[in-house]
């Protein structure tokens, strides 16, 4: 079985905090960062005794900085410097002291006189129990290639002296990764992963700064750990990260991502001994579940009546209604008591839970689990359905059904009204904004928990600032889950999540099959569309060749419109619920995206309606 492991400088807070929250999130061993023992107020011997009172083991300490190649007198000094830090490790209880790669102007080259250096403090090791890894740092004087560190543990030919592998410095300067099988795993005393946003800047700053957990940013990884597994290495995997956000983030919440993402990379690339449930297969959005007061509730379902929906259910015991038209589910919540309640008191008019069809609700119940999912149950009522579900954005919820229809049946007593429209037939995908510091805790989440892959980032212009955009599909395109985010303060995101006070569910877009008919007719019944400029559909009619009436049909309807190589977009938009939420219409035809072109059009024109008072605030 792998030891998951972290390095305290991936999280915020005081060393105790740190090894707190580690502990939580399940961690079997930790990497101490020197200056968090600096930090500490109290002895190496005190953190010995934390540790072992959490059940963590410390698999090293680190970093010990340019040693090797030193010329004299700084050769000696480093050997005594070193002797007090194998005191010090022997008192902390750990038996790997990580030394990185000298970066100091006075080191001299050659490997075989770093490779001497070594073999010395191997052997002092050894007299005291303990091991020396060595590590290449990307920046290092003379010593930045993962291969050439390999060459001085080798000809240091120590037992007490290996190599240790970081993703991240071998990924990021785009080393080869093949002459890793070379290596024979009992050799390498400890990995260290690592993942970043691809950026272009210089290795230090984006190793300093950007780095990512495993599975959230654009390197290989996942390539890094199938090289490993040739060598044989059955020692920990230890994620150490340099990130801003995290630093600034709740050390709790960031080490619950940390887990899940080395869960999720050994089930990927060591399945042998990886812990994590199967993945079951989604099938599409279960319903949509609506939280309001009376008053809000019936502007809402006025709303729903506009766009085609009708009312087909009444629930059993609960003030609790059942929408539905073509395949799509929607549910409003009135109760005076419980989730959705609480939800509404917290956070106004909005989603307080969606539903996914899966195949196997408790196999993705106990994947979740597995991956430090928050679990979460409320009571029925007798012979009512007990559906599974999992704190998802926001603190909403998350709910898993078969598709069935058991929810329906059992729980709601069918209303006999006019049959609904059918103009709308599906969910076609769900927005969700959020602080871009959780984009990708959420990320993660979505990416693991269940069968969706992650759709390269999108970067969106707002009238007031940049949202970044990220998307989510399951391999049907029957589900597909949109994250928004931005650190500028007045965005539509940004209002949203200062409205509603916190991330949730900002919009829903519904699939039509004649987009035209259907605004035509959702227009017939008094629903308001967002107003699009003019010059939008004057540059519309330059870039493209359209049909005879195609141009005014779009211009007359407010209809967004986008084309690629593959096929036709077609967007339409309500305005805005209760300065919260909204609706989208789409049609595709052979289009895979979710017209970001158009983006920037919406968010002004959402911009210039939105009520100046909450712009002010903002």
């Amino acid at each position: 079985m792998v030891t998951r492991a972290i390095a305290t400088v991936s999280l915020s807070g005081t060393l105790e905090e740190k090894l707190r929250a580690i502990a939580a999130a399940k961690f079997d061993a930790v990497e101490i960062f020197e200056n968090d023992l600096l930090a500490f107020d109290g002895r190496p011997r005190d953190v010995a005794a934390l540790c072992r009172d959490l059940g963590l083991s410390i698999c090293a300490y680190q970093p010990f900085r340019d040693f090797e190649g030193m010329p004299e007198p700084q050769r000696a000094r480093n050997l005594v410097r070193a002797m007090r830090k194998f005191d010090l490790m022997r008192e902390l209880g750990t038996d790997l002291l990580l030394v990185c790669s000298n970066v100091s102007p006075a080191a001299l080259g050659g490997i075989d006189r770093a490779a001497a250096d070594f073999r010395e403090l191997g052997e002092r090791a050894k007299a005291r129990g303990l091991r020396v890894g060595f590590e290449a740092l990307a920046w290092g004087r003379h010593v930045s290639d993962y291969r050439d560190a390999w060459e001085i543990v080798r000809r240091a030919d120590h037992p007490n002296v290996g190599l240790v592998l970081d993703s991240f410095h071998t990924l990021a300067p785009r080393f080869p990764l093949s002459a890793i099988a070379s290596i024979p795993g009992d050799r390498i005393f400890l990995v260290q992963l690592a993942d970043a946003p691809q950026l272009e800047l210089d290795v230090l700053s984006w190793s300093r700064h950007h780095r990512s957990f495993p599975g959230q940013g654009d390197l290989p990884v996942g390539d890094f750990m199938d090289a490993l597994a040739a060598t044989g290495y059955c020692g920990p995997l230890s994620l150490e990260i340099f990130n801003d956000a995290f630093r600034a983030g709740l050390a709790s919440n960031v080490a619950i991502d940390g887990y899940r993402s080395l869960a999720l990379l050994e089930d990927a690339h060591a399945p042998s001994s990886a812990r994590v449930p199967p993945r079951t297969k989604t099938r599409g959005m279960g319903f949509v579940e609506f939280a309001v007061d009376r008053t809000h509730g019936e502007e809402l379902t006025n709303l729903l009546s506009q766009l085609g929906f009708a009312l087909t259910g009444r629930h059993r015991s609960k003030s609790v209604e059942h929408w539905s038209q073509g395949d799509i589910d929607l549910v409003v919540n009135y109760e005076q008591t419980g989730f959705a309640r609480s939800h509404y008191v917290t956070h106004g008019s909005g989603v307080c839970a969606i539903a996914m069809k899966v195949d196997d609700p408790t196999a993705v119940m106990s994947r979740a689990e597995t991956l430090k999912a928050a679990l979460f149950r409320q009571p029925v009522g007798p012979d009512e359905l007990e559906i599974p579900s999992i704190r998802g954005v926001g603190g909403s919820l998350l709910y898993f059904v078969r598709g069935d229809g058991e929810n329906w049946n059992r729980d709601f007593e069918a209303v006999a009204a006019e049959p609904a429209a059918n103009s709308l037939t599906a969910v076609d995908h769900i927005s969700q904004s959020m602080p871009h510091g959780d984009m990708l805790s959420w990320a993660l989440f979505y990416g693991g928990v269940l069968d969706l892959e992650r759709l390269p980032q999108h970067e969106v212009a707002d009238p007031v600032g940049l949202v970044q955009s990220q998307a989510f599909i399951n391999s049907d395109a029957s589900v597909r889950i949109v994250l928004n985010g931005s650190t500028a303060t007045r965005t539509s995101s940004a209002r949203f999540i200062s409205e509603h006070l916190g991330s949730g569910v900002q919009h829903i877009a519904f699939t039509s099959s004649d987009i035209f008919a259907t605004v035509a007719r959702i227009r017939a019944r008094g629903a308001a569309l967002l107003d699009i400029p003019g010059n939008y559909y004057d540059d519309l009619e330059a870039k493209y060749d359209f049909a005879p009436g195609m141009a005014s049909a779009l211009r007359d309807n407010h209809i967004l419109y986008d084309r690629d190589a593959s096929g036709e977009f077609f967007q339409a938009y309500t305005r805005v619920f209760d300065e919260r939420f909204f609706f989208e219409i789409v049609q595709r035809r052979s289009y895979s995206g979710f017209g970001a072109p158009n983006a920037a059009i919406r968010l002004a024109a959402q911009y210039r309606e939105a009520r100046p008072a909450a712009l002010l605030r903002i």
